[in-house]
């Protein structure tokens, strides 16, 4: 049995064929926007050959990263719709649907992964934000991964806030991201991802922010001497599941999805705390000056943007900040 949807113009199955006498495979699909170079899909590459070896080849997870399927948003609209199996999302990513959400990206409130898995699943905020995505979006939130904290790069040191004054700095187009380099006193410069080499080479832009693997996989460091450890947005990735894709599988292959969505989690997990353990020696090597700046000064010059996020969302908002901040 074979059931084919069409969305956005893209054509996607959800296969079921027979195996062996009794048995089934079950087709799957999981869509990344990450490339094969990344963690992300060393991690999912994981996920896939844990669920065929586990589920005696029922379970097979076909991948499709570079953003083949879509932007984050689309896919995250695929999933809901129960076109698209499996996927990777930020929990912040849900303030498309949810304004709310956007308390896990507000720069500096969250401290470390730690802190980030409390936020998420035990506070009450936190569990009410995850029900609206299941309730109302029909996806499921099947583990979460730590990837990355975001630092910044330049042509210049940064050693205090003072130094990000007239930095232009280069930014997704993200609120929080913007943000961040408005209230440092930096000039905020959207562009996209794929353009930032060039503009940094030239000097179109004086530095951009990401993760450190982001900063290594793209080479900035060959255009870009100075790196601030600025810890200012702890990237999470969550691993989704459509509830309705979740439905046509047998109770069993749910639960081993769920158990090996934790074991991928943790893996993924793994690979970005340990390259972040030996990368600065890295960055050292290729001739990269790495400034520790003291973060407290960045932390008070984001009260402006936090008040902001609380007056679009009220009472809710000043709950979310206020819960979040009591689980450090």
């Amino acid at each position: 049995m074979k059931r084919v949807l069409k969305v956005a113009g893209l054509t996607l199955v959800f296969g079921m064929v027979a195996f062996g006498a009794n048995e089934k495979v079950y087709k799957l699909k999981m869509g990344l926007v990450a490339n094969t170079s990344s963690n992300e899909y060393k991690a999912a590459e994981a996920f896939a050959n844990n669920l065929k070896e586990k589920s005696n080849g029922q379970l097979v997870l076909e991948l499709y990263p570079g953003a083949q399927l879509g932007d984050d948003r689309s896919m995250l609209e695929q999933l809901s719709a129960g076109v698209l199996d499996l996927g990777f999302a930020e929990i912040s990513r849900f303030n498309i649907f949810f304004p709310e959400a956007q308390v896990y990206s507000l720069p500096y409130v969250i401290q470390d992964f730690e802190h980030m898995q409390k936020a998420s699943f035990d506070t009450t905020f936190g569990k009410n934000l995850q029900k609206k995505i299941k309730d109302n979006l029909n996806i499921e939130i099947l583990s979460q991964a730590y990837n990355g904290t975001r630092q910044t790069t330049s042509n210049r040191p940064i050693n205090s806030l003072e130094d990000m004054k007239g930095l232009k700095l280069r930014v997704p187009r993200a609120d929080s991201n913007l943000e961040y380099a408005k209230n440092t006193g930096a000039s905020p410069t959207p562009m996209a991802f794929s353009e930032v080499y060039l503009a940094l080479q030239t000097n179109s832009v004086d530095g951009q922010e990401n993760p450190l693997s982001a900063i290594r996989a793209q080479k900035f460091y060959e255009v870009q001497k100075y790196l601030a450890m600025t810890n200012h947005i702890l990237n999470d990735q969550l691993y989704l599941a459509s509830g309705s894709s979740m439905k046509k599988l047998p109770q069993n292959l749910q639960d081993l999805i769920k158990v090996e969505s934790q074991v991928a989690a943790q893996y993924h997990t793994k690979l970005f705390v340990d390259e972040e353990a030996s990368i600065i020696d890295f960055f050292k090597e290729q001739g990269v000056t790495v400034t520790t700046p003291e973060l407290e000064p960045f932390r008070k010059a984001m009260q402006p943007f936090y008040e902001v996020y609380m007056k679009n969302n009220g009472k809710l908002g000043k709950e979310a900040l206020d819960e979040i901040s009591s689980v450090r």
